[in-house]
């Protein structure tokens, strides 16, 4: 009995944000009359967050670190955007070359920040806090504190555009987005297969196949279903694979190689972890470079998808990324996060967003909410700590 309650706890602590996200989600499609599920609602569910998921995956390299956090982000997303904007709009300069500098420039701002916090070692919450004011009123000039909108129709469809295949998608159906979510379902399956494979001939302990399978189909099922809601609007956005690629790099990178497992050690034990001979500077360095240049990016996917800058855009983007952390699963005290935590989380987020929206409750309440969410789960986060002796 004892044994069983144990294994039922495990699995609550470890799928808890899954579980709260499927119920938040049950809740808000009833509540909203099932309008939360059109395909449209369904389509601009992730368009709409994408900037926090691809922020939120810079975010969690700088949170590993040891629970630290880049409060600038939401005003280099103000930069960028508007450097993007002025250059397109005002001075007609090519958008892909656009494009490339105003990632450099996101990059550079990164670059001064994390020299800063790695080698300087000033602390990341007074470096950033500066970040947000200096680069919200750079931002601010380069815009001269006005609204400049972007028209060009090359620079949004390489953010924004929906991919249709000629003679497929004529109809009313948009055919691609279906095979596209078959051929990622079996992708999902084939993999678990040859991941249960490698681990019984390495000798590691798994889990059952019951559990992982299940977890699998699952999986498979929803992105089928998504894929289908997709269909039935206007197909796959550029932006949607734009975020994909980023969560998968960075999935990848996390948890697959040497490096990635370097922000983990410094933010589980930074000390043993420069004895063992890693420069923890240069990892405190690259989270923040890293940052910046995903904020860069976010910049120029915010700009093309709003379709216009001014001195606010950005405004709090950071707390969205932040929030879509800790409440996926990140650490308060760094050293253990999930890049699929954060798309949880980042969804959880969006699903509150979408279906208060729906209802037609006003702002004010979705700041209520969204920061009872984020206390909730770092309360979780911190609690459950103690109890495992961390």
């Amino acid at each position: 009995m004892n044994g069983t309650k144990m294994k039922v706890s495990s699995f609550l602590t470890k799928y808890a944000m899954v579980i709260a996200l499927v119920v938040v989600f049950i809740l808000f499609a009833y509540l909203t009359g099932g309008r939360l599920l059109y395909a449209q609602n369904m389509s601009n569910l992730l368009l709409q967050n994408g900037y926090v998921l691809v922020m939120a995956c810079g975010m969690l390299l700088c949170i590993l670190t040891g629970g630290n956090i880049d409060l600038a982000v939401g005003s280099v997303i103000c930069l960028v955007g508007g450097l993007a904007a002025v250059m397109i709009t005002n001075m007609s300069i090519n958008p892909v070359l656009t494009i490339l500098v105003c990632l450099a420039a996101g990059l550079l701002v990164g670059i001064w920040q994390g020299y800063w916090i790695g080698y300087v070692r000033i602390p990341p919450f007074i470096t950033t806090l500066g970040g947000m004011f200096v680069f919200r009123g750079i931002g601010r000039l380069i815009l001269d504190n006005k609204t400049v909108a972007i028209q060009d129709s090359t620079f949004l469809n390489i953010f924004t555009m929906y991919i249709k295949i000629p003679g497929l998608d004529d109809g009313d159906t948009v055919y691609s987005a279906l095979i596209v979510g078959v051929v990622a379902a079996v992708l999902v399956i084939l993999n678990t297969v040859r991941s249960r494979r490698d681990r019984a001939k390495n000798g590691y302990r798994q889990n059952s196949a019951a559990s992982d399978y299940v977890k699998t189909g699952l999986i498979a099922a929803l992105i089928l279903y998504y894929c289908y809601l997709l269909s039935q609007y206007n197909g796959i956005s550029v932006m949607l694979i734009w975020v994909l690629a980023v969560c998968l790099i960075y999935n990848f990178i996390t948890a697959e190689t040497a490096f990635g497992r370097y922000f983990y050690a410094v933010g589980g034990n930074e000390k043993a972890t420069k004895l063992s001979g890693i420069n923890t500077d240069k990892i405190y360095f690259i989270a923040y470079a890293n940052m910046g240049l995903l904020a860069g990016l976010c910049g120029l996917l915010n700009a093309a998808r709003v379709g216009s800058v001014n001195g606010s855009t950005g405004t709090s983007f950071e707390m969205d990324a932040i929030g879509a952390c800790f409440i996926g699963g990140a650490s308060a005290y760094g050293g253990s996060g999930t890049v699929g935590g954060v798309v949880i989380g980042a969804l959880l987020l969006g699903v509150i967003n979408m279906g208060m929206s729906i209802m037609g409750i006003g702002d004010s309440w979705q700041y209520v909410v969204k920061g009872g969410v984020l206390l909730v789960a770092v309360i979780f986060d911190v609690v459950t700590s103690r109890k495992s002796g961390k």
